[in-house]
């Protein structure tokens, strides 16, 4: 708790020399109004605290609509209200957030509105390493949990990229090293964009870059690769890669980044969300492109190996072209022997196709000798279709009556009565069934007769009947003509009534 003592001197009793009205009788202490000692009490505090340096833990952190900051800060036993304006709330180097230790700079005043008194902060730093380490580690699980260093986000590099954007500061031996080292490997257009790399605002210009360079307007070359880098430093002095902006601007970048901040055993969190991290300037330039001398060398080497290999394909083609020419000039040859071939199979196909049918023929006569005639076919499936059908008919219309009349019997008084009704519509059933046999059955004889006209019509017996006969030689063989009837000893004639037996008259063929 602040203590204000205030020290009231003989000479400032004087109403006429201290402006207060003058004392009351029976008094000599001056009567003052609240806004006289409020006042007074303001001009004694500002005039005494007018710069101090207060330790203290950040609590109640609220940034107003208005754009000012308003805070507390606070340790075991006391509680200060503090008040930053919003123009210097842009320019503080660390971000207020509830339980960060810090250091503020600033002054003391009052409130007389509410009869309380308050800091007016100008600067902000973190209070020794630890608090600073300890709000970065914070901070880097809040980004983590959001999803900006996971490393399924992170893009590949390109292999040679034709242009490089660099954000860092355009005077040191940062910038000089990077163009050295990319002019020495594989000179490619580079593009700076000059910044702050420590210090108040800082953060913003380079988060400003990485986005400018993302959002370059139609015309301009964009980058195939940003380089985020600065050189070596304290804690302190690389804050600005530890700022939130700075870090969702490179997660954020379509443009795959190489970040190159400080020395190796320097960690930012932009290392941790950019696509790559690189242990020095210099290394975030190797990474950026390779050697050109080693790829000159490589394509070289692998241009002699094609044609090495070019010729061996040619020349193994060249020597299939000759085995393919001998292979053509021998072709009319075999085409020879192929056309020979096809005329003598051309030739025998005549005297085997007659061959073929004659023993077909010869097989359809022998079978043909061992069937029935077609009317006898259907005279005899005539009479066993009709005899089948009444018998069956009656048997099964009788068998199912008779079953039907026992399980009747069993049930009834008068067995006799009912069996003489069944016996009398069986009788009936029976007439019935007399009477529309024809209907049932006509039809079908009628077809079978129609078929049987049609195959009597078809047979060759008709044809004999007509003054025809049917030559066939000792062995059954049909014989066709007068050549082959000369070479049979016997032959056999059937006539439409019978059969007769023949000898070829050899003695006339001898002649001929």
């Amino acid at each position: 708790m602040l203590l204000v003592y205030i020290i009231v001197m003989d000479e400032q009793i004087n109403a006429s020399n201290a402006g207060y009205p003058a004392p009351s009788s029976g008094h000599n202490t001056p009567e003052m109004s609240v806004s006289d000692i409020s006042n007074a009490l303001k001009k004694t505090v500002e005039q005494t605290f007018s710069h101090v340096r207060v330790r203290g833990e950040l609590s109640k952190v609220t940034l107003a609509k208005s754009g000012h900051l308003y805070t507390s800060l606070k340790d075991e036993n006391a509680v200060l209200d503090a008040i930053c304006w919003r123009g210097t709330v842009a320019r503080l180097s660390v971000k207020a957030e509830e339980g960060l230790e810090v250091i503020c700079t600033g002054r003391l005043t009052t409130y007389p509105g509410r009869s309380n008194y308050q800091l007016i902060i100008e600067s902000m730093e973190l209070a020794g390493e630890g608090a600073l380490l300890k709000m970065l580690e914070d901070r880097k699980k809040k980004l983590a949990a959001e999803g900006l260093f996971d490393p399924a986000r992170k893009k590949p590099l390109p292999f040679l990229p034709t242009r490089i954007g660099i954000v860092t500061s355009p005077t040191g031996a940062v910038i000089r090293d990077i163009l050295h080292r990319i002019n020495d490997r594989f000179p490619v257009p580079v593009y700076l964009w000059p910044v702050m790399v420590q210090g108040q605002g800082a953060a913003q210009q380079v988060a400003a870059a990485i986005r400018g360079f993302n959002d370059l307007p139609a015309g301009f070359d964009t980058p195939d690769l940003l380089i985020v880098a600065r050189g070596g430093g304290s804690l302190e002095d690389l804050m600005p890669f530890n700022e939130e902006s700075v870090v969702r601007a490179i997660a954020e970048s379509r443009i795959p980044v190489i970040s190159a901040i400080g020395h190796e055993t320097d960690v930012t969190l932009a290392d941790f969300a950019a696509d790559m991290r690189a242990p020095t300037p210099t290394g975030a330039a190797e990474m950026a492109v390779p050697v050109r001398r080693d790829w000159l060398f490589t394509v070289g080497e692998y241009g002699l190996r094609m044609g090495r290999r070019l010729d061996v394909l040619v020349g193994r083609r060249h020597d299939r072209i000759g085995e393919l020419s001998t292979s053509l000039s021998r072709f009319p040859r075999s085409l020879d022997m192929r056309q020979q071939r096809y005329d003598y199979a051309a030739s025998n196909l005549s005297a085997a196709f007659a061959a073929y049918i004659q023993r077909k023929d010869t097989s359809v006569t022998r079978v043909a000798g061992r069937l029935l005639s077609p009317a006898a076919m259907v005279h005899k499936a005539a009479a066993r279709l009709q005899a089948a059908s009444l018998d069956h008919a009656f048997r099964d219309s009788l068998r199912g009556r008779m079953i039907g009349l026992k399980g009747l019997s069993g049930g009834l008084k008068r067995p006799d009565a009912i069996i003489r009704n069944k016996a009398r519509e069986l009788g009936k059933s029976y007439e019935n069934f007399m009477r529309r046999k024809d209907y049932l059955f006509d039809p079908k004889i009628k077809t079978l007769h129609s078929y049987e006209r049609i195959l009597e019509t078809l047979s060759f017996k008709n044809v004999l009947k007509r003054g025809y006969s049917v030559v066939r030689g000792a062995e059954g063989t049909l014989i066709t003509s007068s050549a082959a009837a000369q070479r049979q000893n016997r032959l056999h004639i059937e006539f439409a009534d019978g059969q007769a037996t023949a000898i070829p008259d050899l003695h006339n063929q001898s002649k001929e």
